[in-house]
């Protein structure tokens, strides 16, 4: 059985809350941890519909992009569109968690499915997110007692590196010490040396947890005193993950590019608009899921030759279209944003097996119906 905490840890893992703008709304909304998940179903919004959706599927889990509550409420009665939604899924047994900004900037995150849809190749942020400070746990413990002290440091945290947990490096020699009076030598007698096989235990492990891994250690340790080294580690300035992506193509026009994209996102009332010369050459391309305005200043003195974001507003894109920048390409927010529920729908497939459907909402929530 998969319960949906063993779901939302996973799903936390790729895409950690704390990597979400300080304004954002994510994480679990609604749910018991503690119950099993047998179906879960991804979409952009958590519409009325989409939760009619999700429960006429028997999901036990809908995981979407944009959050139900972003702003307080203070009631979730049925009378408001919210309301309904949450009425929806908690009776039909379904749970909710919002991955919004910390799915942005992750990989197989949302611009990096918008990206990968569009064909992008050498992919690399156009703003990378910091890396997480780390350190470098050292600690020597005797060989019969390596194992359980790893275990131990593990649990707390130390030696997750990307996609895998309990790495860490051994190396063997030996220890030499004198337990001196007032000493309780777990190894050895007092005003004697002790000669002892010993392992060389290294570690890697978020500065955050330092006092957690350092706890667990010494309490798993067989030693009185043990002895270890912690050193922080230095950014090692290979962040892959951040704001938006920057990748390239093979050698097209604007239009032709513009055209690609148009086959490639879903269609909309609103389409795919253009700013700039038709037969602009076209290799590198940027693209930010969403609302992308934010990014301009940033990319208009870059070497991109077009940027691909949602939601522009005419002026901010005149004035950058007037610094001879790169060419503007606006679609709908909905259509770049849904590029990403294949991704993480195929990603905790693969990670669950055949332990859990997952499927992806069929209703259309852009918000625009019809042009005149």
């Amino acid at each position: 059985m998969t319960t949906l905490g063993e779901v939302v840890d996973l799903l936390h893992r790729w895409y950690p809350p704390a990597t979400a703008d300080s304004w954002d709304a994510v994480g679990l909304v609604l749910g018991d941890p503690g119950r099993s998940v047998r179906k879960v179903h991804f979409a952009v919004d958590p519409s009325p519909e989409v939760a009619e959706e999700a429960v006429a599927a028997k999901a036990d889990l809908l995981v979407v992009h944009h959050p139900l509550f972003l702003k307080p409420v203070t009631s979730v009665a049925a009378t408001t569109p919210k309301g309904r939604t949450l009425q929806t899924l908690a009776t039909g047994g379904c749970a909710l968690l919002t991955a919004h900004t910390n799915a942005d900037q992750a990989l197989s995150g949302v611009s990096e499915s918008l990206a990968l849809a569009l064909g992008l190749t050498d992919l690399t942020p156009i703003i990378a997110a910091p890396a997480e400070p780390r350190d470098k746990f050292v600690v020597f413990v005797p060989t019969d007692a390596a194992a359980p002290v790893r275990a131990a440091m593990a649990e707390a945290g130390a030696g997750a590196i990307g996609d895998y947990d309990h790495c860490s490096f051994s190396a063997h020699g030996v220890g030499r010490f004198r337990p001196l009076p007032g000493a309780d030598p777990a190894i050895g007698t007092v005003g004697d040396i002790a000669v002892v096989e010993e392992d060389r235990i290294e570690v890697v492990v978020p500065r955050r947890l330092r006092s957690a891994v350092l706890v667990a250690m010494r309490n798993a340790h067989p030693y009185e005193e043990p002895a270890f080294d912690i050193v922080e580690l230095a950014d090692a300035g290979e962040q892959s993950t951040g704001t938006g992506r920057i990748g390239t193509v093979p050698a097209t026009t604007l239009a032709e590019f513009a055209q690609h994209v148009a086959g490639v996102l879903p269609a909309t009332e609103h389409g795919v608009r253009v700013g700039g010369d038709p037969q602009r050459p076209v290799s590198r391309v940027a693209v930010c899921g969403g609302a992308g305005d934010f990014l301009l200043d940033r990319l208009a003195g870059s070497d991109v030759d077009v940027y691909l974001t949602s939601d522009l507003r005419h002026h901010p894109a005149a004035e950058f279209l007037e610094k001879n920048g790169p060419a503007l390409i606006d679609v709908a927010h909905w259509a770049a944003e849904s590029t990403w529920l294949p991704v993480v729908r195929q990603r905790l497939a693969d990670a669950l097996g055949d332990t859990v459907e997952c499927t992806v909402s069929a209703v259309r929530t852009d918000p625009w119906t019809f042009r005149v």
